[in-house]
């Protein structure tokens, strides 16, 4: 079992910034945060690190996670790529809450060339503040582990 104040965190050199940012959030709230890089601007590979922390969610090593890249559309496709991640791309807030209430979504995935400093603080303690309504929708992700 996981310890669900922890969680793992990445980011492409696009979106350090706004990872800095919700890093220090997350330690404000009390997490103990595993900040997997990248931790310069200089150009990288961002499927590294969406590689990094999904493969740390996918094995239960970590409850949650969070990916940051430049329109987080290239880090949720490499973090779904591995199995029992629910990795979601939120710049909304509604999109954040839905994530959790109806998906279970284990890895919040943010743009940071997308949204501002203030909205992505706003999105992160929306997910991390609603909880999973199970029910109906716990047989629709059971599904998702026999594609």
């Amino acid at each position: 079992m996981t310890d669900s104040r922890r969680i793992i965190i990445g980011c492409d050199h696009a979106a350090l910034r706004l990872k800095e940012i919700l890093k220090s959030a997350l330690q404000e709230k009390g997490f103990q945060v595993d900040d997997v890089g990248t931790h310069s601007e200089a150009s990288m590979d961002y499927p590294d690190t969406g590689k990094a922390v999904a493969q740390k969610v996918s094995s239960g090593e970590f409850e949650r996670g969070l990916l940051l890249c430049g329109t987080g559309l290239g880090m949720s496709m490499v973090a779904n790529k591995f199995p029992h991640v629910r990795a979601a791309l939120c710049n909304d807030l509604f999109s954040a809450a839905m994530s959790r209430r109806h998906n279970d979504a284990n890895i919040l995935v943010m743009g940071g060339r997308v949204i501002g400093d203030i909205l992505a603080l706003e999105i992160l303690s929306t997910w991390l503040d609603t909880p999973f309504e199970g029910g109906r929708h716990q047989k629709r992700l059971d599904l998702f582990d026999q594609i």
